[in-house]
């Protein structure tokens, strides 16, 4: 199988574990444990399973001093802004705001792209990324916005989404330079240093005696699928297919949000479903094909 197609793969399920983070992480935050301390566990667990790997992988360890700057730039925005603001908005707004909110997220990617990657963005890709919202925005407005939406929440969602883009950018020449396995290793290791003062707290007051079976298989599900597994698919992701195209899968998140809702909430398909599922992956075909 070629690296491109495995890349694709690779993004798609990053996507999906990521849509599944929305309804998990509500189930465990704010009753199980704070917004923070959730995070304390995303990171810190995942970060003894990258080092795990590199034992196994017989990789070199250290990274180049020039290079440090940069490391700690993408842990601040990648891992520290963004999956902090992320997890306390959700905590207090909806998961329909959160979804179309995170939209913008692409958007940004390809903003910044053509500013600072030189990217060229062309009337195919603009096309693309039209048809990509249009899908995202087909799907989420027609189901009921259910549950407690707040500004401050949506603001959080929003400064995450734009924090995130920022990663996407800064984090591609290092996996020009560095394997995936070693960038995130070391992202997630100056990251969780970045988040221990403000995430000790929440961890340490943690409801552990009232939780649920189904709450420890979400919280084992957002730290081995939607932190460990996602953010490494993400970086083999952007090593072979760049900051555009592994952005624009974004829009596949509010599809696997319906399909899990249509198997595990018994909510039925219509006809805006299918069209948006139609709009979004023709988008996201769109965005990332080149010319020959």
């Amino acid at each position: 199988m070629r690296a491109t197609t495995k890349a694709h793969i690779a993004v798609l399920l990053t996507n999906f574990f990521f849509a599944t983070n929305l309804s998990l992480v509500k189930h465990i935050s704010p009753s199980l444990i704070g917004p923070y301390g959730v995070n304390l566990f995303r990171v810190g667990i995942a970060l003894l399973l990258f080092w795990l790997l590199w034992v196994f992988s017989k990789q070199e360890a250290g990274i180049d001093k020039k290079d440090i700057p940069r490391f700690v730039g993408c842990a601040l925005t990648g891992v520290v802004i963004n999956q902090m603001l992320f997890v306390k908005g959700l905590t207090i707004t909806s998961t329909l705001h959160a979804a179309l909110l995170m939209l913008t997220t692409p958007l940004l990617i390809g903003v910044l792209a053509l500013w600072w990657l030189k990217e060229k963005f062309t009337i195919q890709k603009a096309v693309g990324l039209l048809l990509g919202i249009g899908g995202a925005l087909l799907l989420i407005l027609s189901r009921d916005a259910r549950g407690i939406a707040s500004v401050q929440g949506d603001l959080l969602i929003l400064i995450n989404a734009i924090s995130y883009a920022i990663y996407f950018i800064m984090v591609k020449p290092l996996t020009s330079r560095y394997s995936p396995l070693h960038v995130i290793r070391w992202v997630f290791t100056f990251g969780f240093i970045m988040i221990v003062p403000f995430s000790w707290q929440d961890a340490v007051e943690a409801n552990w005696q009232s939780a649920a079976v189904s709450q420890w298989l979400a919280l084992g599900s957002v730290v081995l699928c939607g932190t460990f597994l996602t953010y490494s698919f993400n970086s083999y992701s952007l090593k072979h297919l760049g900051a555009a195209t592994t952005g624009s899968y974004i829009y596949t998140q509010p599809l696997f949000a319906a399909l899990i809702a249509a198997l595990f909430l018994q909510e039925g398909f219509s006809i805006e479903k299918v069209l948006a599922g139609v709009l979004i992956f023709g988008g996201v075909f769109l965005g990332s094909r080149n010319k020959s």
